[in-house]
């Protein structure tokens, strides 16, 4: 009688051994987005240098946001749409906060 191998259990909690409690988040994402350098040093001996950075105009999206946009035409596709109903700025000026606010219960008011 052959014996089927038994796949481990899957495990839906974080182990006690994974303390994230004092993470901080995005630690790391100014230097990210600047680009950095991972170095990986073989069994052999050789070392192995990679550099890394993100592409002229690249933007990380935060997870939630990530959930409704899993590539880069959906993200494109929803700015071409904000872009067409939001109103052209006669000139450059920095907006108020009171100012940003009434901007987005309006568009909110539209919908």
């Amino acid at each position: 009688m052959k014996s089927t191998p038994r796949k481990p259990k899957k495990v839906e909690e974080m182990r006690a051994e994974y303390d994230f409690s004092g993470g901080i988040r995005g630690k790391h994402a100014d230097t990210y987005q600047q680009g950095h350098t991972v170095t990986i040093h073989k069994k052999d001996g050789t070392t192995v240098i990679q550099n890394f950075k993100l592409e002229e105009g690249a933007v990380i999206l935060e997870p939630d946001v990530r959930e409704y946009f899993p590539d880069a035409e959906s993200v494109n596709n929803a700015l071409r749409i904000l872009i067409a109903i939001a109103p052209r700025a006669r000139k450059k000026t920095s907006r108020t906060h009171s100012q940003n606010k009434r901007a987005v219960r309006s568009v909110s008011a539209r919908d």
